[in-house]
């Protein structure tokens, strides 16, 4: 999402308390946000395409269409991708609580009344991606299948997301149509439900306009997780393919009673047993940055 900020900060408070001979050497390439993809290159020798996405909240979703796009497209046989985010320093969280978008009471509740902002968490999630006939053929236990992938931009707002959802609701159209699937198909939605205001109520107009009245059952696991930012698309893509192996959709944490916003949704409260089918893992960044994956069973 925004790099090795503890990094920086350290850097930036030796830098002034006790002169720029004293910031470390090391300061430039921990900060950099591509540091992380970097280091497993390293780790692992491995010589390809090695990229790293900066959409804030959308960069996991991202980071794993792209992943996947390079290994249908024949450019990589193998890919790992993901993200992480581990930026909870006292300038973040400030910003944070001064832009009003963090929780006053430290409680995520996605889609419910008494939401007032995300709880933050940090965390990250790598998901191995290859031809599905190489996977079965040596064996491997596959998860899932990432049938299609869409971003997008609202063009509308630095942090507020577009009126009724419209860019999330293009994006969604977007994936499904890479997918080669229609709204119909649709079994699950993995809602980026931030527990904003805001947030949650475009994204719940956004997929009830795509969706229908027969809508789908909608889960967001940052009732559990908290906030992860940059990780966040990546975390809950891992969530899907595990609900799909488990056959079970995850409850909501924190979700009791909707508000006129967010009414229409079939929003999932206790563990729930799922014949799996196509799933929408939705990511919505600031700036606009929308991210939808179509994460279908085997």
């Amino acid at each position: 999402g925004m790099g090795g900020l503890a990094t920086f900060e350290t850097a930036v408070l030796t830098g002034a308390e006790r002169g720029p001979g004293r910031v470390s050497p090391f300061s430039v390439p921990m900060i950099m946000p591509n540091a992380g993809a970097a280091a497993v290159s390293l780790r692992l020798g491995w010589q390809g395409p090695c990229e790293t996405v900066t959409t804030a909240c959308a960069a996991g979703t991202h980071g794993v269409g792209n992943g996947a796009r390079a290994v249908a497209t024949g450019v990589c046989d193998v890919v790992l991708a993901g993200a992480s985010d581990a930026s909870l320093v006292g300038t973040t969280i400030a910003g944070f609580t001064n832009a009003g978008a963090m929780s006053r009471s430290g409680i995520s509740r996605p889609f419910d009344r008494e939401r007032d902002g995300f709880a933050a968490g940090e965390g990250a999630a790598l998901l191995l991606l290859e031809p599905l006939d190489a996977a079965l053929a040596r064996g491997a236990r596959v998860y899932a299948v990432i049938e299609g992938a869409a971003s997008g931009a609202d063009a509308f707002h630095v942090t507020a997301p577009s009126p009724g959802g419209v860019g999330a609701q293009r994006c969604m159209r977007q994936a499904l149509a890479d997918a080669g699937l229609t709204a119909a198909d649709v079994r699950h939605v993995n809602a980026h439900g931030t527990s904003t205001p805001l947030n949650d109520a475009a994204e719940a107009s956004a997929v009830t306009a795509v969706l229908g009245e027969r809508g789908a059952p909608v889960t967001s696991v940052k009732g559990v997780t908290g906030h992860g930012l940059g990780a966040a698309g990546a975390l809950e893509a891992a969530a899907v393919c595990l609900s799909i192996e488990r056959r079970t959709l995850p409850p909501t944490a924190g979700y009791a009673e909707p508000d006129d916003d967010t009414r229409g949704l079939d929003v999932v409260t206790t563990a729930r047993a799922w014949e799996p089918g196509p799933v929408l893992s939705n990511s919505f960044g600031f700036g606009g940055h929308n991210g939808t994956l179509v994460i279908t069973p085997v």
